[in-house]
């Protein structure tokens, strides 16, 4: 390595470099750091956190999409905060350039809530985003006295051109009904309950099913090798998991394109090839 590389390397690795905060013996912040600028970076520190699981088509070559896994797990007092992070940072990927959807889970009882749907769509019209970036993520079908409280708050979303996915899908007689009645975008089906054969195969042939044909079906949880052998075999659409490629920060999401470790995976299996006439 030449000493111009050795220094390029030092150089970037010092930019790179997370800010650390000086601190006297008392805790006061050092060198004349305000307030304002430790607020600033312990924001910048937020954003940076490792939230967002890339989504990618069902040949891991295209980057597709991102599942914002906080809300997965926030309770009732961080829905807000966690859901203005998520699309500030579909915004953020908008801004440089990248159009990558981002799907913002929320649970049943904030739908069926009128305070928290009013909240959401004040957020989704201020962040002034195109329609097909925001999805919103549903859990689970809801209990039968919110039900029309439930309906109700999907469709204020779909009216402001919000896409509606289906998180937990197993394909219950239920789940197939309200997928059909809200005209759901998209289905995620977690290849853990394939394996264990909790889901047949003949599901998806029921998904891909007028009124079902627009309906984009996505694997989530890809762990194993054999997952992607069953995906390559089956009508889906995107997936993602470990194997793909693990959870990273917003930034980092700029600059993937392609998961390679599905790439590589796949590039070990032969493919059919087409002569000169187009006949196997």
């Amino acid at each position: 390595m030449s000493p111009k590389s050795r220094l390029y390397t030092l150089v970037k690795a010092w930019k790179n470099k997370p800010f650390q905060e000086v601190q006297d013996a008392c805790g006061a912040p050092w060198l004349g750091i305000s307030s304002q600028a430790l607020e600033e970076h312990q924001s910048w520190s937020k954003r940076q956190a490792i939230s967002h699981e890339p989504i990618f088509n069902c040949k891991g070559t295209k980057l597709t999409g991102s599942l914002f896994r906080p809300l997965l797990g926030a309770n009732d007092i961080q829905l807000l905060r966690l859901f203005m992070e998520g699309l500030d940072t579909i915004s953020y990927w908008y801004r440089s350039g990248r159009f990558i959807p981002g799907i913002l889970p929320m649970p049943s009882n904030a739908i069926a809530s009128s305070g928290y749907i009013d909240a959401l769509s004040d957020l989704i019209l201020n962040s002034r985003l195109p329609v097909g970036l925001i999805a919103l993520g549903i859990s689970e079908i809801p209990e039968p006295e919110i039900a029309d409280a439930y309906k109700d708050g999907l469709l204020r979303m779909r009216r402001l051109g919000v896409l509606l996915h289906f998180m937990n899908f197993s394909g219950s007689t239920e789940q197939l009904h309200w997928a059909s009645e809200m005209q759901m975008e998209g289905l995620h089906i977690d290849m853990r309950q394939f394996r264990e054969q909790a889901v047949s195969k003949s599901l998806f042939s029921q998904i891909k099913q007028s009124p079902y044909s627009p309906t984009q079906i996505y694997a989530s949880n890809i762990g194993l090798v054999k997952d992607l052998e069953n995906i390559s075999a089956l009508p889906i659409n995107h997936c993602y998991g470990s194997l793909m490629m693990s959870p990273l920060s917003r930034h980092q999401m700029l600059q993937i394109n392609d998961s390679r470790i599905a790439k590589a995976i796949f590039s070990l299996h032969p493919h059919p090839h087409l002569n000169q006439n187009g006949d196997k």
